[in-house]
């Protein structure tokens, strides 16, 4: 058209008439079973007819009007051509081999149209999905693995499976060949925290430094404000920083030496006002300390560890000496404290059992206010059940639950002779003894011991009734019960 058709009688009108095919600007549509052309003419068979070409499709853009031919189908509606917006992108795959300007394209290469910009369809192509770029904020980075072997857009060289991370801020369009793992936030760090990390492989770090597999080690402050951890780096935790006052100090174990390696078996003494992070590997023996403040009635004791100068002394491993108050002491690596010792008053009725280190010879205190030398000790003297049992009895001190209390065994043993009784004290060591009249009161040697008596009692008398530490010197009588029989066989009770 336009024209008037006038069909003959041998023609036959199977459809139309029909409007052509118009396409608008930037619109496109999708023909099936196209018409063969040559050189832009259309190509006919030996029976004039039209040539087609079946199962094909043919994608026209902005023309004339045009109609379809025989056999030619309009796929779906004129459709107006895509554009891609800024920050997106299509991810094409090649359907059919072709060779796009110097290009040659295969069947299932996959590949991204960025935007801004209007996309042209192919037949060869398919649009597999829209990808939209992933907004990278400060202090976040990208987690990529590597879908197959490629070099990237900064020339690196990457392997299947390999993975790293996008640090730049901005907006991140993945291609084809990468896929985005995570998104990791970075630890912001402060003058009180560090973050302990360790290597899972050999690699170098974002500051340079060659990092073994399985190493560990921090990251404060002073090297970063805030750090994103690599995909070779674990994070074992956050480290708070350790602050000593001028009253404190700590000994670290294992401490890291200049090289960054741990030196296994040392120990260091740092002393308040200290503030440090503890690396990896390190660890506080007994925590945080107090300095050790004594009186004028108080002594530390200490040994040493290993041979050291102590100021114009030479020490050994192994010798004990003490510090005596008032002052302040801080011990140094060398030296372990033995216990802290305070001068133990005494009046005239009261002692202790000292037992001498070196000789072993056990010798008792009384009556004044004495401190253990280095080489001396508390002793401990133990005395019979029985012995404990009388004493305790006499003892009329009760504890918080009104029970007797117990014996200090290192005190000395004391006790109090009533009037008119004597008590005998046997010395093991002298073989001798000795008898004590009260009102006394007796206090027992190191090897001096009480003679129990068993005496009998009741009425009739028992044998071994009354056990006692003393003996009373009167009455000068006593009481019994006797049984007599008399001549012609009577018993009497008198």
């Amino acid at each position: 058209g336009p024209q008037t058709f006038t069909r003959q009688d041998h023609q036959k009108l199977v459809a139309g008439p029909e409007a052509m095919v118009m396409i608008p600007p930037r619109h496109y549509c999708i023909i099936q079973n196209p018409v063969e052309r040559i050189d832009g003419k259309l190509s006919l068979d030996k029976s004039n007819q039209i040539r087609i070409r079946h199962g094909d499709e043919e994608i026209r853009f902005e023309q004339e009007p045009f109609p379809l031919y025989p056999g030619e189908k309009l796929y779906g509606k004129v459709s107006p051509l895509q554009v891609v917006a800024p920050n997106t992108a299509l991810k094409l795959r090649c359907i059919r081999d072709f060779t796009e300007g110097k290009i040659k394209r295969v069947a299932g290469d996959e590949w991204l149209f960025e935007g801004p910009g209007t996309y042209i369809p192919r037949v060869e192509l398919q649009v597999v999905e829209i990808v939209r770029a992933i907004i990278v904020k400060p202090n976040e980075a990208l987690r990529l693995r590597a879908r197959k072997e490629f070099v990237d857009t900064q020339g690196n060289k990457r392997r299947a499976g390999e993975e790293w991370l996008v640090r730049e801020a901005g907006a991140f369009l993945p291609p084809v060949e990468v896929e985005v793992v995570q998104t990791i936030s970075a630890y912001v760090l402060t003058d009180k925290k560090a973050l302990h990390l360790q290597s899972t492989r050999t690699f170098v770090d974002v500051f340079g430094k060659e990092r073994k597999a399985g190493e560990e080690w921090l990251v404060t402050l002073e090297d970063t404000e805030t750090h994103i951890p690599d995909v070779y780096e674990k994070v074992i935790g956050e480290i708070k920083i350790t602050t000593l006052t001028s009253r404190q100090y700590a000994v670290v174990l294992d401490p890291v030496g200049a090289d960054g390696k741990p030196q296994m078996g040392k120990r260091v003494l740092r002393k308040g006002e200290a503030v440090f992070f503890l690396r990896p590997g390190e660890k506080l023996e007994s925590g945080i300390q107090n300095v050790h403040v004594l009186d004028s009635e108080e002594a530390i004791l200490l040994r040493a560890r290993e041979a050291f100068a102590d100021g114009e002394s030479k020490r050994k491993p192994g010798d004990r000496w003490m510090i005596y108050g008032p002052t302040d002491y801080v011990p140094p690596v060398e030296v372990e404290i033995v216990e802290k010792r305070r001068a133990i008053p005494l009046d005239e009725n009261e002692g202790i059992y000292v037992r001498d280190l070196k000789s072993g010879k056990v010798r008792l205190v009384k009556g004044q206010a004495y401190m253990l030398s280095p080489y001396e000790e508390l002793w401990e003297k133990d005395l019979p059940a029985v012995v404990e049992e009388l004493l305790a009895k006499g003892n009329a001190g009760k504890d918080a639950k009104g029970q007797p209390q117990a014996r200090n065994k290192t005190r000395a043993v004391t006790y109090r002779t009533p009037h008119n009784s004597a008590i005998q004290i046997y010395d093991y060591k002298a073989k001798k003894a000795r008898v004590v009249f009260g009102p006394e009161l007796v206090m027992l040697g190191p090897d001096e011991h009480f003679t129990i008596l068993s005496l009998s009692g009741d009425k009739p008398k028992r044998p071994h009734v009354i056990k006692s530490l003393h003996l009373f010197l009167g009455p000068d009588f006593t009481t019994d019960i006797v049984i007599v029989e008399t001549g012609d066989h009577a018993r009497l009770s008198l």
